[in-house]
């Protein structure tokens, strides 16, 4: 596994700066350039820039969304000991890999040349770098992979699709290994997004208060940034060449609303749970605990308590590390799994930060809260939920 945050890429520092009880959200100057812009909470990964050994030839196809995929992957694939294995180039091993879009510069850059009336200024890198499966293509130009490129754009659900879809292709016997994950960088027009469906945190003057899931006073979600990758392998094939397993995935669902665009369904989400659960071929019980999409708008939060309650039938323990580095959109779903995986094994589950007082209209559930808990067994569940109604569930199972 290997990640890009807010928090940093050592899971040590990560813990500590999870155990210290304080997210990662600052106001951002910057975005003062943009007076309508009502938002100004973001949580940054500060100082991030392409390494010094990566080769201009490669990242000037690169925009930050492309960078921070491929620095976690190479975290990734370092870790698990085949950052020059001849799988990488054998046609056996992939790429699933999302993001919400790809970088916004060139995109600008585009739109003022079209406005202006002229291409000049209009580059084929600068498409590469914009184009929405910027991060998988470029991973696998990085480290010359050979076998199948699933691109998941998908908005927040394109990380956890990456890990089902890769999970599905060893599954299936179709690669012996992939990595699979998510990217996304921090722009002022993500926020502005978000403000134009007044779904965006206004907090400007406490960053540190927000954003506040599941909590009856939040006033809606903060967007972050980073990068997540894993490096998934068929298990006997890890277990033949010595692999560390942090964990296995079990189980995974994914299945659309059919109904709004931006207003998430609490049946069919409860149904992506109900079919991760058949995948893996678990009973409600015997999961331990949720690792929640939480986003801290209401009408999201709301019925994603109300379809997991539907799910277990019982108050089942759940926290929604949000609250810590903000909405990564196309990350998220791979950050959340790296950091329960990571948890889960620790003995530590973080709580919710911010979550003082439970919306009512929220689900019966087990809100972790106050100084963390230890997790009751190994078995976890990821979920992760998008605009176009798009929901994913993962069931996880963290080796010792």
């Amino acid at each position: 596994m290997g990640a890009v945050t807010a928090f940093g890429s050592d899971w040590a520092a990560v813990e500590a700066r999870l155990r210290a009880g304080a997210n990662a959200v600052v106001t951002m100057p910057d975005w003062a350039a943009y007076p309508d812009l009502q938002t100004r909470l973001g949580a940054p990964i500060p100082d991030f820039q392409a390494p010094a050994h990566y080769p201009r030839k490669f990242i000037r196809s690169m925009g930050r969304v492309a960078l921070l995929g491929v620095r976690a992957t190479e975290l990734a694939l370092t870790d698990a000991g085949l950052l020059d294995d001849p799988l990488l180039k054998s046609g056996r091993m992939g790429v699933a890999y999302g993001s919400s879009s790809g970088s916004l510069e060139p995109i600008l850059g585009l739109g003022s040349a079209l406005a202006g009336g002229r291409a000049t200024g209009i580059s084929a890198t600068g498409y590469i770098q914009f184009m929405s499966h910027t991060a998988a293509v470029n991973i696998g130009l990085f480290f010359g992979m050979q076998g199948r490129v699933i691109p998941t754009s998908s908005a927040c659900t394109s990380g956890s699709q990456g890990l089902g879809y890769a999970y599905e292709a060893i599954k299936y016997g179709l690669q012996d290994a992939m990595v699979a994950g998510g990217s996304d960088e921090l722009t002022f027009c993500s926020a502005a997004v978000f403000d134009t469906l007044f779904a965006t945190s206004l907090r400007n003057a406490e960053p540190d208060r927000s954003p506040r899931p599941f909590d009856a006073q939040r006033d809606g979600l903060v967007l972050g940034e980073g990068g997540c990758t894993f490096v998934l392998e068929e298990r006997e094939r890890a277990l033949a060449r010595g692999a560390r397993i942090y964990a296995e995935i079990l189980g995974f669902g994914t299945n659309s609303d059919g109904s709004h665009i931006t207003q998430p369904q609490a049946p069919t989400m409860a149904a992506t749970m109900q079919s991760a659960l058949a995948d893996a071929g678990l009973p409600p019980e015997a999961v331990d605990w949720v690792d929640a999409h939480g986003t801290a708008t209401e009408h999201g939060d709301i019925a994603e308590t109300q379809a997991t309650r539907a799910t277990f039938g019982r108050a089942v323990p759940i926290v929604s590390f949000k609250s810590y580095l903000g909405h990564t959109l196309g990350a998220c779903g791979a950050i959340e799994a790296w950091l329960g995986i990571q948890m889960t094994r620790s003995g530590w589950v973080a709580p919710t930060l911010n979550l003082d007082a439970v919306d009512p209209r929220c689900a019966d559930l087990d809100y972790i809260r106050g100084a963390g808990r230890k997790p009751a067994g190994a078995v976890f569940m990821n979920n992760n939920f998008a605009f176009g109604g798009i929901n994913t569930s993962l069931v996880l199972e963290c080796a010792p």
